[in-house]
């Protein structure tokens, strides 16, 4: 078999391929994010459409920023990617719940930081997952830090201040209505956290840098 002057050989465009994907999980920051949620109970139940408009997700506040977010942050070598997700979203937003088994989806994009600066400088790869919302704490670990906020979904989109949140958003949607997972549940239980101690420990060696 000849392959004509000009042509690239399939296996060396497998291997261009498989290099750029190594250079982009080197260079990009890697962390996971969830976007956390409920369904309003309405006893009127109606379809598909009514199921969307009962839709709250929680956003929450950060240090020297006006919009709001999904909680966020990187995974240590000894949790998986839903299992940051999860320690993200109690330690940032004071929730718990039952996680997605699925990533709504992978998005990459530029830190807050290096949004002006050229090629992979600053890049963020990150992993989105939904959390169905069982436990509202009163006290959580980061609370002097990050307030939250239950928004309807339509206004979610507005609050958003990057695209990929918002395709994050649609792609919850998607996932809810596709797989019937729209049980209506009360509204998330008060657990009454006063009685914790929380201890923040220095960052282990082996962590995934943040953005």
């Amino acid at each position: 078999m000849t392959i004509e002057q000009g042509t690239t050989p399939l296996h060396q465009t497998h291997l261009c391929e498989l290099l750029a994907s190594l250079i982009l999980i080197l260079l990009c920051f890697l962390y996971d994010r969830c976007i956390p949620y409920m369904l309003k109970e309405d006893e009127a139940e109606g379809g598909l459409q009514d199921v969307l408009s009962r839709l709250q997700v929680l956003m929450i506040s950060t240090p020297k920023r006006n919009d709001l977010i999904f909680p966020k942050g990187g995974w240590e070598d000894d949790e998986s990617i839903d299992e940051a997700a999860r320690r993200e979203a109690f330690e940032e937003a004071g929730v718990k719940g039952t996680i997605s088994a699925t990533p709504l989806g992978e998005w990459i994009f530029k830190s807050k930081s290096k949004q002006n600066s050229s090629g992979l400088n600053g890049a963020c790869k990150g992993f989105m997952f939904a959390l169905q919302v069982t436990e509202l704490l009163e006290i959580w670990p980061e609370q002097v830090t990050h307030d939250r906020r239950w928004v309807p979904v339509k206004e979610a989109y507005g609050l958003c201040r990057y695209d990929w949140m918002r395709e994050a958003l649609d792609k919850l949607k998607e996932q809810l209505l596709f797989e019937g997972n729209f049980r209506t549940s009360p509204y998330p239980e008060w657990v009454d956290s006063s009685s914790l101690c929380v201890v923040m420990p220095a960052v282990p060696e082996g962590a995934v840098a943040l953005c």
